[in-house]
């Protein structure tokens, strides 16, 4: 804005005083346009960086005379206007189009400015949404009251303009910086999220949450648990044969489908080696059916691994291997994450894998005995396992048909 000279403040002052119009040439200094806001969010919902446009300032006076002499002098500084007459009113248009700032008197029939600002502060939707109050009334109570129920500011009646265009300017800045806060907020809570998803993609959700409140090292012991190893059989050899990317592809599809089925059966995927695969059921969160879940996971991996089809047309095949007991697991790392297993179960649910049959799922002693009620299984007989001599062994083969009555 230019500066004034004395003369010419003297002067407004006194043609203010006296209730009279501004001449075009003191608009024009008092009121420079006002500059269009370049903010991020206006509504949360729209996208962070809209068109710039012009402040949009709702009137609310139940008398004309005064809607028309703010609007105007608001419109001549540059910002758009809406009217309303009335408290209901006002709350329509809040609700109904993209405003800035409220210029909002108090006594109205139908609903007073005290019940407008009531409303406005039980609406989440319209609470960031700031309120100068224009009132006749010049009770300090009144004043409180306004600014206890959220008001922004409060003006006097008659609107001295300099005060009006100061006060307005204030309010629409401080709105600006407010929503440049909770853009960034915002966006600070979305790589949260996106943050989450991550470590969702490595570590367990129950240890996600320890790792928030004690980041220590985190290590615990499960006295019974099902651990699953599955490789493809074959799969180094096609390594050979096809390029890389169709090779990661094919990978990827294979094992995101083994991913789809830990979920539905409620299993934790520890990790993949190369084009191997490993599952536990009964951890971080126990369940007594472990065992059940994973010989269930089993089957279907079996299932589905058919449909995928190597370069020579014949569908691909699993050896894999399981084993129940107890385990330690716990979270290595500190820039890069995993969450593994330890102990004899683990070793040799992987013996049960390597020293298996391709097609076919092995399982220990252990695992028979819990299941043999309900599935189908083959003795394969003792193997000798690294470690603890000769082991018997057996290969599921399916789930039990359910004696027809």
């Amino acid at each position: 804005m230019s500066r004034l000279t004395e003369d010419q403040r003297q002067h407004i002052i006194k043609l203010l005083q006296a209730g009279e119009e501004l001449p075009p040439q003191y608009k024009h200094l008092l009121f420079p346009p006002a500059e269009e806001p370049h903010y991020e969010l206006v509504h949360p919902a729209t996208d962070d960086s809209p068109s710039p446009r012009k402040w949009s300032i709702l009137v609310v006076d139940d008398y004309e005379d005064n809607r028309d002499m703010l609007s105007d002098q608001l419109e001549w500084a540059g910002y758009s206007t809406v009217c309303a007459e009335n408290g209901v009113e006002a709350l329509e248009r809040l609700r109904e189009q993209d405003l800035d700032l409220v210029l909002l008197d108090i006594m109205m029939p139908i609903m007073d400015g005290f019940q407008v600002l009531e409303a406005i502060q039980a609406d989440p939707r319209l609470r960031r949404i700031p309120v100068v109050v224009i009132s006749a009334l010049q009770e300090l109570d009144s004043v409180v009251r306004c600014i206890e129920l959220g008001a922004e500011d409060y003006l006097f009646k008659p609107i001295n303009p300099v005060l009006l265009h100061a006060r307005v300017s204030a309010s629409l800045e401080k709105k600006r910086l407010r929503d440049q806060e909770q853009a960034y907020l915002r966006r600070l809570e979305a790589e949260r999220e996106r943050s989450e998803r991550l470590l969702l993609n490595i570590l367990p959700a129950p240890v996600i949450e320890r790792l928030k409140q004690q980041p220590e090292t985190i290590a615990d012991s499960f006295s019974d648990v099902t651990v699953l190893f599955a490789d493809i059989v074959n799969f180094t050899k096609l390594a050979a044969s096809i390029p890389p990317a169709e090779l990661v592809d094919l990978l990827n599809r294979i094992f995101s489908t083994f991913d789809r089925l830990a979920d539905q059966h409620g299993l934790e995927k520890i990790k993949t080696i190369g084009d191997a695969y490993m599952a536990v059921g009964g951890l971080p969160t126990p369940r007594a059916d472990h065992a059940e879940a994973v010989a269930e996971m089993a089957l279907d991996m079996q299932d589905a691994i058919s449909r995928f089809e190597a370069v020579n047309g014949n569908p691909f095949k699993l050896r894999m291997g399981i084993n129940s007991g107890p385990v330690v697991a716990g979270v290595l790392g500190t820039k890069k994450f995993i969450y593994d297993l330890w102990g004899d179960t683990v070793n040799i649910a992987s013996r049960m894998e390597s020293q298996g049959i391709d097609g076919h799922i092995q399982v220990t002693q252990v695992v028979y005995e819990r299941l043999r009620d309900r599935y189908e299984f083959e003795e394969r007989g003792p193997i000798d396992i690294r470690g603890k001599g000769k082991m018997p062994t057996y290969l599921l083969r399916g789930r039990k048909k359910k004696p027809t009555s």
